[in-house]
């Protein structure tokens, strides 16, 4: 996916809360909708917008699903920021 694509997936409070809950490990939909005081739906939309830049992968396990952090798109986008900076 795009850098813009990923810059704006990362624009979203809720959205950074979301990979700051998936660094401790893969977590279901259930348990990140529990952390926060907005509706399922909007949270699955949350995590259709992180899944469709590439910064979470998604595991189906029977009725669940579980969620992770894509660490390699993080360590692109931190390649791209240490290059601007010009290090």
């Amino acid at each position: 996916m795009g850098l813009q694509q990923t810059l704006k997936a990362l624009a979203d409070p809720t959205r950074r809360e979301i990979l700051n809950l998936l660094k401790g490990g893969r977590r279901s939909a259930g348990e990140i909708c529990d952390h926060f005081d907005i509706t399922a739906a909007a949270i699955s939309r949350h995590l259709s917008v992180l899944k469709e830049s590439d910064l979470i992968d998604d595991t189906r396990e029977g009725k669940y699903i579980f969620y992770e952090l894509n660490a390699s798109v993080l360590e692109e986008i931190m390649l791209w920021i240490t290059d601007l900076k010009g290090e």
